[in-house]
């Protein structure tokens, strides 16, 4: 047997789904946690960061919270695995450019949650950065390329495209299909289709803004400008009726995380 026909028969097993469970329980977990801290902020606690990296930090001071970090952090890197698989050998029922651009979408979401597992590793030993100077930092040198202010309004738009593509996905119930029929049937699949929706619709009102960033930093060549969730967060809050729309966005993020605990127990394969 090749390594390209274990890797697939890895890619098929029962363990690989139950990876996949944990793993997507580990992100519901960090979406939820996002969602209260946005809740906190629009009602004026201005000391957490509703971000990724903020919700692994306000887990690590939870009893228990350092054992959590690291379960968490392990549930990420197994999403990963899983993703890694799906980009490499899944999407099989699909083909050509369809199965070309599942692959790619699965190959993006085991970096983003590989980002997830390494920043929780950095809060779980003590060195987690806070803030967004990550952001910053990589606008930064993004803008010092040659044509940099292009570059990082193209990253801009991308996001944005992104977080329109999460806002179709919620109008036309397009990650429906990430349940099996069980969770998507009676008065149950009634409240994980309503969920995602508003899971979706936050998602991609969240990622408009921060790469509205994005592009706010490349027209006024000030790095500084763009960030990441969090930023976008605050940038929600600054606005007309900001906290009571922050906390609407809080809600919707916090439903995300508990769609994703729906996909965990009937996930579709």
């Amino acid at each position: 047997m090749t390594a390209t026909d274990q890797a697939r028969q890895a890619q098929d097993s029962t363990w690989i789904e139950w990876v996949a469970r944990a793993g997507l329980v580990a992100y519901g977990v960090v979406y939820v946690l996002i969602g209260w801290l946005a809740v906190q902020l629009a009602l004026g606690d201005r000391s957490g960061s509703p971000s990724s990296s903020g919700a692994l930090k306000e887990l690590a001071q939870q009893p228990f919270g350092g054992v959590l970090i690291w379960v968490v952090s392990l549930g990420m890197f197994l999403l990963a695995l899983w993703q890694l698989l799906e980009a490499g050998f899944g999407h099989r029922d699909e083909e050509g450019k369809k199965q070309v651009l599942k692959r790619l979408g699965s190959a993006g979401k085991a970096i983003v949650y590989i980002v997830i597992g390494v920043s929780g590793v950095k809060v779980a030993v003590g060195s987690g950065s806070s803030g967004k100077g990550g952001e910053e930092t990589f606008t930064a040198k993004l803008m010092n390329l040659p044509a940099g202010q292009v570059l990082v309004a193209i990253v801009g738009l991308a996001i944005i495209g992104f977080g329109v593509f999460q806002l179709y996905r919620a109008w036309t119930e397009g990650f429906a299909d990430k349940l099996d029929g069980q969770g998507r049937s009676g008065k149950t699949g009634t409240a994980y289709i309503a969920f995602g929706k508003a899971g979706y619709t936050a998602r991609g009102i969240a990622f408009a803004v921060v790469g509205g960033l994005f592009c706010y930093a490349a027209v006024t060549h000030e790095s500084s400008k763009s960030g990441g969730l969090d930023q976008a967060l605050f940038e929600i809050l600054d606005q007309p009726f900001g906290p009571f729309l922050l906390c609407v966005v809080g809600v919707g993020l916090a439903c995300f995380g508990l769609f994703t605990f729906a996909q965990a127990r009937h996930l579709s394969r």
